[in-house]
């Protein structure tokens, strides 16, 4: 049978095939190494062991992925393996909340934004809480220039102003993950979507205007046809192999190196270089050609690190450790 994860917890799921819900365990081959386990959104092939359990086969194709860098819970500095992590697939629109308070960043938006890019799905930024921001304008055309590629809406689900616009992503057969930092309001608006409680949600800290988690796991909830992925909330998103959702966020960059006089141009102090130039002249933001680089950067680095670790891997296979 054909059925879809609508929820994963280590190698326990539930999957869900017309009307029907299973728990779900996958084929002991899916414990090889190079095997995808199945993700919260994956179509998988399921054989019913009961009329309650069930066995995952197989991982259909995916046309959509969110991934992100897995550090294996060292800092930064302290990877000895990187790896990546695919969060959940198979999604139209990704829907990107953030909260017009201390929340509010531009470049967590451009990190979000870059991964929905490259994993295939359309990026919507949703600023929540537009009730309480005095001046929303001003952040609506902030986020609007970040990309050409970027939808943006400011709702308020405690007044409903602004939901009316998302209406036009309902459609039957639809799928939208829910990305953000805890306490932005992703439960609020799932639940406000849904039509009913289904979500715990706990108020922010006045301090920070940050949120506790309230969703623990990833989760697929159908309603009338429309399926709603939500996510836990998360503050940080690694980039991995990311370079052209960076590429496609940042695509006004990308079109000025093109028009440098060298095609190697490290824009620096090259002559004919046209990022310099449109630097120097204001046509491009310092700030956000530092944003591109940044990005840009960490997604190379940790895509490098990734190779690294699976060489290494290789080699300890094959039972050749010289000094790796």
């Amino acid at each position: 049978m054909l059925a879809r994860v609508s929820r994963a917890e280590r190698n326990q799921f539930t999957v869900l095939c017309g009307d029907s819900e299973y728990t779900a365990r996958p084929r002991g081959s899916f414990f090889g190494d190079d095997r995808e386990r199945p993700v919260v959104g994956d179509w998988v092939e399921v054989t019913p062991i009961s009329e309650e359990d069930c066995m995952i086969e197989a991982i259909r194709p995916r046309k959509s992925i969110l991934k992100r860098a897995d550090q294996s819970g060292h800092a930064m500095g302290y990877v000895k393996t990187m790896q990546e992590q695919v969060m959940v697939a198979n999604f139209d629109y990704v829907f990107i909340l953030t909260s017009l308070n201390e929340d509010y960043s531009l470049n967590r938006i451009a990190r979000y934004v870059s991964v929905t890019l490259e994993g295939g799905g359309i990026p919507v930024v949703i600023l929540t809480k537009a009730d309480l921001c005095p001046d929303v304008p001003p952040y609506l055309k902030e986020v609007a220039a970040l990309s050409e590629k970027v939808r943006v809406h400011a709702i308020s689900t405690h007044t409903g102003c602004g939901l009316e616009e998302l209406q036009d992503y309902f459609h039957e057969g639809v799928t939208i993950a829910l990305l953000g930092s805890s306490g932005v309001g992703k439960s609020t608006l799932m639940n406000r979507l849904l039509g009913r409680e289904i979500l715990k949600t706990s108020a922010i800290r006045e301090k920070d205007g940050k949120g506790r988690h309230t969703t623990t796991a990833r989760q697929l909830f159908v309603q009338d046809g429309i399926t709603l992925i939500d996510t836990p909330g998360m503050r940080e998103l690694g980039l991995v192999d990311a370079q052209s959702g960076v590429s496609g966020t940042f695509s006004d960059i990308e079109e000025l190196a093109s028009q440098c006089r060298f095609r190697d141009c490290t824009h620096g102090r090259e002559p004919g270089c046209a990022i310099r130039k449109a630097l120097d002249n204001g046509t491009l933001d310092k700030t956000r050609w530092e944003m591109y680089q940044n990005l840009m950067g960490e997604s190379r680095k940790n895509a490098d690190m990734k190779a690294i670790a699976i060489q290494r891997k290789k080699m300890n296979k094959s039972g050749n450790r010289r000094n790796w």
